[in-house]
This record gives C-alpha cells, sequence and structure tokens, in this order.
C-alpha cells in the first residue's frame, strides 16, 4: 500500500508539473519574426511620411498593425544596437558597446555568459535562425551566432564585409559560401538576394515548428548598389545627382571600385546614389513583402508576430545625405547622433487576428524591450537582470501596460555621446570623454521634437538629475572603457 501511495503521489506531482508548464507555455506558441534594416531613416517609409520612394509592403504591414511613433533604436551605430537588442540590456550594461573589429574578419564577440533572445526562445522550444549581418563575433567565436542560439545562421559575420554587396562569399554556420560569379572584382551575385532566398527556405523548412527568425538585412547600409532592373528603373534617371567617386582622397577612390586594388571597407563609386538609395529600400519592401506571402502561403499569418524596425538612423555615406528623401523626418541629426533622428527607429508590428489593424501609439520604448515582448508572447519568463519592459500590453491595447522611468543611451565615438529621455524630458550630453569640452543640453520633446531649442540654461536643476541618471545608468565595461580624460 506504500508503495501505491507513493505512485499515485508521484502521478499527481508529475500531472501537477505537466498542467503548470501548460499554463505558462502555449501549445501552439506563436512563430516570431523580426526583420531589421540596416541605417534606414524614420522618414524612408510611406506610412510614415514618405512620398517618393515606394514601400507598398512595409505600408500594408502597417495598415495590418500596428505602428509606432516613439521606438528607440539600441544605439546609434550597428554592433551595440543589436547586442542591445540581442540581451535586452541598454547600452550602458549591454556587452557590446562599440564596433570594435578584429582581423581578419569579424567583430568583438559577445561572452559566452551572455544570454541572448535567440537563447531564451530556443530554450522554450523553438527553431531559431538569423539571416543577414550579425556582427556580435568573428567565426568560431563565443559570439559566433550559432553559439548565442541560432540553429542556423547564413549571411555576412563581419560588418566590415558587409560594406560590399557582392562579396565572394557568406557564411552558412561555419562554411564559408563562394557566390557565383564574385571574386571582389567581378559583379554577378546580388548578396542580399540569396540572402533572402534562404530566409524563405527557413521558413518553409519550418512551416511546422515554431520558429524565430531574425533577419538583419543589409539594406540599405551604404555601399549604394543595387541590381539594374525593374526596381532601379522606376528611380533612374529621375534625380538631380551628384556622382559619389568613392571617396574624398585618392587612395580612398583608388581603392573603392571592386577590382585588384579595392579595399573591402570602402564603398564603390555611383553615378547615380539618389536613385540607387531609393531603389535599395523598395527592393528591402519586396522582400518583406515576400515574407509576408510566404507565411500567408503556409497559413502561419494567424500564428505569426512579425515586427519591423531599424538599427539605427540614416547614414551619410555612400553618396547619400538625410535631406535628399527626408529621411529623418522632423528629427535632428542621423548615425552617430544621439538626437532624435539618430536613434529614433520605424517600428511595424502585425499579428493577424491580435494586433488591431491600422492603429498606432506613442507608448516610449525601445530595443531592450524586444527580449520581455518576445518572451512574453511565447508564454515565458524573460530574465529579471534586463533593463527592458514587455509592450505586448501595448500591442494588444491592454491597459496593464508598464511605463520606462528613463531611457538611456550612450555613443563611445565622436568624444563620447550620452543621452537620457525622462517622459517628455531629453539630455544629450557631448564630449563626455573631453572633460574641457563637455556640455550638456537640454530639449522638451513634447514641444520641441526637432531638438531645435536648447533649454539648459533655464532648467539647471533638471540637467542636473538627468546627468545623475547617465552616471548611475552607465556601469563600466573593460572591453570597452569609458572615462573622461583617458
Amino acid at each position: 500500500m506504500r508503495h501505491l501511495n507513493y505512485f499515485l503521489i508521484t502521478i499527481l506531482f508529475i500531472s501537477s508539473s505537466i498542467v503548470s508548464c501548460q499554463r505558462n507555455t502555449p501549445e501552439n506558441p506563436p512563430n516570431i519574426v523580426y526583420i531589421l534594416a540596416d541605417d534606414l531613416g524614420i522618414g524612408d517609409l510611406g506610412v510614415y511620411g514618405q512620398d517618393v520612394i515606394k514601400t507598398p509592403n512595409l505600408d500594408k504591414l502597417a495598415s495590418q498593425g500596428m505602428r509606432f511613433t516613439n521606438h528607440y533604436s539600441g544605439s546609434t551605430v550597428c554592433a551595440p544596437s543589436r547586442s542591445v537588442l540581442m540581451t535586452g540590456e541598454h547600452s550602458g550594461h549591454t556587452p557590446i558597446r562599440g564596433n570594435r573589429e578584429i582581423k581578419p574578419e569579424g567583430q568583438f564577440p559577445l561572452e559566452a555568459e551572455a544570454f541572448t533572445v535567440a537563447e531564451m526562445l530556443k530554450e522554450a522550444g523553438y527553431t531559431t535562425g538569423a539571416f543577414g549581418k550579425w556582427g556580435l563575433g568573428f567565426p568560431g567565436s563565443a559570439g559566433d551566432p550559432n553559439n548565442q542560439g541560432f540553429d542556423e545562421f547564413f549571411g555576412y559575420n563581419c560588418q566590415r564585409y558587409a560594406h560590399r554587396y557582392y562579396p565572394a562569399y557568406l557564411w552558412h554556420n561555419d562554411k564559408k559560401v563562394d557566390l557565383e560569379g564574385n571574386d571582389w572584382t567581378q559583379t554577378e551575385t546580388y548578396a542580399p538576394d540569396v540572402i533572402q532566398e534562404k530566409v524563405l527556405e527557413f521558413i518553409d523548412a519550418n512551416k511546422d515548428n515554431a520558429f524565430f527568425l531574425f533577419y538583419p538585412s543589409t539594406i540599405p547600409h551604404a555601399e549604394l548598389l543595387v541590381p539594374d532592373d525593374e526596381i532601379f528603373a522606376q528611380y533612374k534617371g529621375k534625380f538631380e545627382e551628384t556622382p559619389y567617386l568613392g571617396g574624398n582622397t585618392k587612395e580612398r577612390r583608388e581603392q573603392a571600385p571592386y577590382g585588384p586594388n579595392m579595399k573591402i571597407t570602402r564603398y564603390a563609386p555611383q553615378d547615380q546614389p539618389k536613385a540607387t538609395y531609393a531603389a535599395m529600400v523598395t527592393r528591402l519592401d519586396k522582400q518583406v513583402g515576400e515574407v509576408v506571402e510566404k507565411l500567408k502561403e503556409h497559413g502561419l499569418l494567424e500564428n505569426t508576430i512579425i515586427m519591423f524596425a531599424s538599427d539605427n538612423g540614416i547614414h551619410k555615406e555612400g553618396g547619400i545625405n538625410p535631406e535628399d528623401f527626408n529621411s529623418n523626418g522632423i528629427y535632428r541629426g542621423a548615425k552617430r547622433d544621439l538626437y532624435e533622428g539618430g536613434i529614433k527607429s520605424p517600428m511595424i508590428a502585425s499579428w493577424q487576428g491580435k494586433i488591431e489593424p491600422g492603429s498606432a501609439t506613442d507608448h516610449i520604448s525601445a530595443f531592450w524591450d524586444i527580449m520581455p515582448t518576445f518572451a512574453e508572447v511565447a508564454g515565458i519568463t524573460a530574465p529579471d537582470n534586463i533593463d527592458g519592459i514587455s509592450f505586448l500590453p501595448t500591442l494588444l491595447e491592454k491597459d496593464t501596460q508598464k511605463q520606462h522611468d528613463i531611457l538611456y543611451w550612450e555613443f563611445h565615438g565622436r568624444g563620447g555621446k550620452q543621452a537620457v529621455r525622462q517622459g517628455n524630458w531629453k539630455a544629450v550630453r557631448l564630449n563626455y570623454l573631453r572633460p574641457e569640452e563637455t556640455t550638456v543640453e537640454l530639449y522638451n520633446l513634447k514641444d520641441d521634437p526637432s531638438e531645435s531649442t536648447d533649454l539648459a540654461d533655464e532648467h539647471p536643476e533638471k540637467v542636473e538629475e538627468l546627468v545623475s541618471i547617465m552616471d548611475k545608468e552607465h556601469t563600466e565595461n573593460e572591453d570597452y572603457p569609458f572615462i573622461p580624460g583617458e
């Protein structure tokens, strides 16, 4: 009898455990698709006011879901922004704080102890894939995407190599895949098109599994190159152009074209930079549309949440400027700035049957909110030691949405910059690393979203408060020292 009682108790315990797991994890967890543009300005999409560059698929995605007007990237340059996205920690806490290069190919890696969105979802039973540009660890390092939770990776491991749209090869997990006709001299195979094929294949292969698709596209990062096809034909010859010669020095111009003197980190010359940039954005839009159609083909739209954002503001490289297409909208600044134009991101979320079509929100959110949001979508618990807050209640229009007290950014280049947003107040500290040149600016974003009027002299107590928050939110990282005067 004692053994029978023990057996019954054991069965009850196991049964209760199973019920508990089912309560916390959906039987059919939603697929998660996150598409990240590279250096796309918030004003480059029709749904955010663009009237020259055509983005019908992204505009449609917004009409079927929710558009965010107060969403921020993780940083103002690539690697730290992606580190924030992957770890749920803002740029004062996340492991990667800058675009630190490793030769011959790759960037400084996330450490093995880092816990990423991909690892979190993989532990929850998701199949995980990343396709595009990584930049968080050279091949074989602890930061290699296969060592950070991704079952499959295809694309550019290295951000430097991603400067070129016709590379000799891409990476498929730990193997190099040669691109037909490309040898750093010939330009036959456009890498973003190959990456797009692999994305669609991933959806095909996992249509019956719960999957997390991370699609960090390289478009429209400079260099400005695109195939001469029907998309380019929409814009070819339509603008007054200033040809980009490949740089501002003789050496750079010699190293820019594909050929025997080519340097990978340069950008190719371009006779029509405006037309090319516009065509690149429209090509990205077409690829987003193809992803949505593939999901629809497999009947997955009702069980898939799709998000689209940009890793930072528009660049000023390769022959394009933000003013050419009003790419940063009403906002001041661009990539490498901590003004709104450098960190404000377009953000579209769509989930058929869950998110109200054609809705919009001014909820203040940022890349470090993605991890807890995806955790809640998947029915699991996010790590405790992160900075993010799930915005799923906003997506589902619930009244339980928590708010950030503050948002924080730091950028280690150009003398060192920091920024804090607290409600409608925003402070920007410039030249932090050069104490004799340090200044702090203060803006009221409600009255002055373009950050045109510095109110620091009028509100010294608010400046002092926000500077103290900057000092508190930055934690020193020996791999990325951020110490004034050093």
